[in-house]
């Protein structure tokens, strides 16, 4: 009696040739990123760039956070040897009010004069999004229009006793108690937070890590 041939190599369903994912990098020292990207079940190894951030004379800030992502990443790519089985992310967002970059207040009077301005009144927050893995590259920048409510004194004393205005670029947290000054969005609302997920795990997909590929049966 013929004995039933053993499956060929490449014909057994439990073996796959297949190289594993490769690692993701974030170059970026926010929390507020990788608690973005834990919503995602990804957990990067953190490697912040830590480059000079001032921006060129004249530069827009749309330009600015592009560039600023972009030599983020490569950055710490070249630090890790521009590996071909890691993805290098990065990114910078922006605060944009009537045309001025607002970043982190300096004190509790700056932020309190950032808070007054952009009271009832739209912003866009921007965020330049890039990736690097070995020579490949992939970048995106992101747009949200933010309404504010108005604002008087109290509320923004209020806010400010918080303390989340301290080291937020335009002096306040989406995530946080910020959001009782927010009216609206117009767009990504990950974006305002510091990391747009749909426009990032599109991007990551590109340099080949799928990130909402359905687990392997």
């Amino acid at each position: 009696m013929d004995l039933p041939s053993a499956p060929a190599h490449g014909d057994d369903p439990a073996r796959t040739d297949d190289p594993p994912p490769p690692r993701l990098v974030l170059a970026s020292s926010s929390p507020r990123r990788a608690e973005l990207l834990a919503r995602l079940g990804l957990q990067p190894v953190v490697q912040p760039a830590g480059i000079d951030e001032t921006a060129l004379t004249g530069e827009h800030p749309d330009e600015l956070v592009a560039r600023l992502a972009r030599a983020k990443a490569a950055h710490v790519a070249r630090r890790r040897g521009g590996r071909d089985d890691e993805v290098v992310l990065a990114a910078d967002t922006m605060v944009v009010h009537q045309g001025r970059a607002l970043g982190q207040p300096r004190d509790r009077d700056e932020a309190a004069a950032m808070l007054t301005a952009l009271g009832g009144t739209t912003h866009r927050v921007v965020t330049g999004v890039a990736a690097m893995r070995g020579e490949r590259r992939a970048e995106r920048r992101v747009a949200t229009r933010v309404a504010f409510r108005p604002l008087d004194p109290d509320r923004i004393r209020w806010y400010l006793a918080t303390g989340e205005a301290d080291d937020k670029a335009g002096a306040y947290a989406l995530q946080g108690a910020g959001a009782v000054l927010v009216d609206r969005i117009e767009g990504s609302d990950t974006n305002v937070i510091g990391l747009p997920l749909a426009e990032t795990v599109e991007l990551l997909a590109e340099l080949g890590l799928d990130v909402c590929m359905p687990p392997a049966r």
